[in-house]
């Protein structure tokens, strides 16, 4: 998943990029309002940390051009200020989580992950579509108790068609959610169809995959 962290404290963001990385989130960092509305207009994000206390102004403003456009994107705020009115006008204006500075990181992403699962509408850590079952946390994937041995990239594509089920998703979706700033690849290559290739091979040996389809000129969509 791409998360965008709106922080104006080099540190703190540093700490939050390196430790969500290492738990297998893409990362990005904007330090304040101007770059975080940039970031969130030229790039598809699926969960935004954002500070309140930014140097160009406030992050309740940002909440609120996020909500003004996207709908289904976690945002947690992350501020020092831990006043009830400033968490009350947070959630009214649509922030789907609350964290007060300090915090521990390992909160910080058992929270995402939560705010993420109930955005996408699971209650469990595990994800299933024809027998096959995600077991999200661990990137591991089986079949009727068999393991499948999926790579990093392949276990990502899996997780993010699944999760939307029924919709088309483009080549430069899949670019962008699995390998990050989508200015920093090149979209044209096909190297997304040869990961999706490999991936289908290996599903297929376990059980026809007729529900994995290919648009053409446009992307793939998992069926249902």
């Amino acid at each position: 998943m791409n998360v965008l962290i709106v922080e104006d404290n080099k540190e703190l963001a540093g700490e939050v990029y390196d430790f969500l990385c290492t738990t297998g989130y893409i990362c990005k960092i904007a330090n304040n309002c101007e770059d975080a509305l940039e970031e969130f207009g030229s790039n598809d994000y699926d969960a935004i940390l954002l500070d309140l206390g930014l140097p160009d102004g406030d992050g309740f403003e940002v909440l609120k051009a996020i909500r003004k456009t996207k709908s289904k994107i976690a945002v947690i705020v992350l501020t020092a200020r831990g006043e009830l009115d400033d968490r009350i006008n947070g959630l009214h204006l649509g922030a789907d989580d609350y964290l007060t500075k300090p915090f521990a990181l390992t909160e910080l992403a058992a929270r995402l992950f939560a705010v993420i699962r109930r955005i996408h509408g699971f209650t469990l850590n595990n994800l299933s579509i024809h027998g096959f079952i995600l077991q999200l946390q661990d990137y591991k994937v089986s079949y009727n108790e068999t393991p499948i041995n999926l790579t990093k990239k392949e276990f990502d594509i899996f997780q993010y068609l699944v999760l939307n089920k029924n919709r088309v998703i483009t080549r430069l979706q899949l670019t962008e959610h699995i390998w990050g700033d989508i200015l920093e690849v090149n979209s044209d290559s096909n190297f997304i169809d040869v990961h999706v290739r490999n991936l289908r091979k290996k599903l297929d040996k376990h059980n026809s995959i007729d529900w994995f389809e290919t648009v053409r000129n446009v992307g793939y969509r998992i069926n249902e």
